[in-house]
C-alpha cells in the first residue's frame, strides 16, 4: 500500500491560504534559486492526491505546475469539470481508501498529499508517513488552517529543522504508525 507524504507551507500563524484561497503571502519567502527542497521531495513522489478546493486553486496556475499524475479527492467533482488538456493526467477519487487503492493499482509507493482537508483525512486514516512543514515569516491574521479538528491527538516525531536565509523555517516530522 502506498504511503502519504506532506510538503506544505503555512504562515507563522498556521494558515495555508487566505479565506479566499489567496496565496500571495507565500512570495514573502521566495528567494531566487531556492526551492526549499521541493524538487528533491517531488523527485521521490510517484503521484499526487489533492482535494477539490486545492485543485480549484491549482487550475488557476499557468502553466500547470505538476508533472506527476494527480488524483483529486472529491465527492462531487464531475469528470466533465476537468479541463480537456488535463483529462489524461487527472483521476477523481471519492475517498482516502479509493485514493490509496488507485495508487496501489498504479504501482505507486509514495503519494504527495496536498490541501488541508485532504491532509487531515489522510492523517485520520493513518495514511501519512511524514510531513515537511515550512513556516513562512508572515502573519496573515486569518485564513484556512493546515490543521483543524482531528479524530484525536496525534504525537509526531521531530526529524529535523532547517532555517533558510529568507526566514523560512522548515521542519520534518515522522508520523508514527
Amino acid at each position: 500500500m502506498p504511503t502519504g507524504h506532506v510538503f506544505s507551507a503555512t504562515s507563522l500563524d498556521g494558515f495555508i491560504a487566505r479565506l479566499d484561497g489567496g496565496l500571495d503571502w507565500l512570495d514573502t519567502a521566495n528567494t531566487a534559486g531556492e526551492d526549499h527542497g521541493y524538487q528533491e521531495f517531488m523527485d521521490g513522489i510517484d503521484g499526487i492526491v489533492m482535494g477539490r478546493a486545492t485543485f480549484d486553486i491549482a487550475l488557476g496556475f499557468e502553466p500547470w505546475p505538476y508533472d506527476k499524475p494527480l488524483l483529486v479527492l472529491s465527492r462531487k467533482l464531475d469528470p466533465a469539470d476537468i479541463p480537456s488538456h488535463l483529462a489524461d493526467r487527472i483521476t477523481i477519487v471519492r475517498s482516502v481508501s479509493d485514493a490509496l487503492a488507485e495508487g496501489q493499482r498504479r504501482g505507486w509507493d509514495r503519494i504527495y498529499v496536498d490541501g488541508g482537508a485532504t491532509i487531515r483525512a489522510f492523517l485520520d486514516a493513518g495514511a501519512i508517513s511524514d510531513m515537511v512543514i515550512s513556516r513562512i515569516p508572515v502573519l496573515i491574521g486569518t485564513g484556512l488552517p493546515l490543521f483543524g479538528p482531528l479524530s484525536g491527538d496525534l504525537p509526531l516525531r521531530h526529524i529535523e529543522t532547517r532555517a533558510f536565509p529568507s526566514g523560512l523555517v522548515q521542519s520534518r516530522y515522522e508520523v508514527p504508525r
